[in-house]
C-alpha cells in the first residue's frame, strides 16, 4: 500500500519580484511570510500555515501565471502509476517531483511527504499486482 493527499496550493508567479508577490498574498490572506527563498535558489517562497491547513507555496515560473496543485505521497512511482490509470499522464521528472496532466489538462505535481505527519486527511491505495 502507500498513501497520497492533497497538500499544498501553488502560487506559479510570472513575476522576477518573489518578495513582492510573496507580500501580497501573504497580506491578501492574512498569513505571514514564513519564507522567501525556500530551496536556496530564489524560486520558491512559502507562507506560514497552521498545521491543518494547506501549504501555501509561491513560485516564480517562465509561463503564464496560473494555480496548480500538489499531491504528496510515499511512494512516488506508485501514485504516478495510479493516477495514470486513471487517465494522467507524466509530463517531467523535476527536481524530486513528477509534473503530471489530468485528462483535462490541468498540470499538477505529485511529491514526496512534505511534513513530519501526514495529517487525518489521508488516503491509502492498493499497490496494482505485478500484471495490471
Amino acid at each position: 500500500m502507500h498513501h497520497s493527499r492533497l497538500c499544498t496550493l501553488v502560487l506559479d508567479c510570472h513575476d522576477g519580484d518573489l518578495v513582492a508577490a510573496s507580500e501580497f498574498w501573504s497580506r491578501a490572506l492574512g498569513k505571514p511570510i514564513e519564507t522567501t527563498d525556500d530551496d536556496g535558489d530564489g524560486k520558491y517562497a512559502v507562507l506560514k500555515m497552521e498545521k491543518d491547513e494547506l501549504r501555501i507555496l509561491l513560485q516564480r515560473v517562465d509561463h503564464h501565471s496560473h494555480v496548480h496543485l500538489d499531491i504528496e505521497t510515499d511512494d512516488l512511482e506508485a501514485e504516478a502509476r495510479r493516477l495514470e490509470a486513471l487517465g494522467a499522464k507524466r509530463i517531467g521528472f523535476v527536481k524530486r517531483w513528477w509534473v503530471m496532466e489530468a485528462p483535462t489538462g490541468h498540470r499538477f505535481c505529485i511529491v514526496p511527504r512534505q511534513g513530519d505527519d501526514f495529517g487525518p486527511h489521508l488516503n491509502q491505495w492498493d499497490r496494482p499486482s505485478s500484471g495490471e
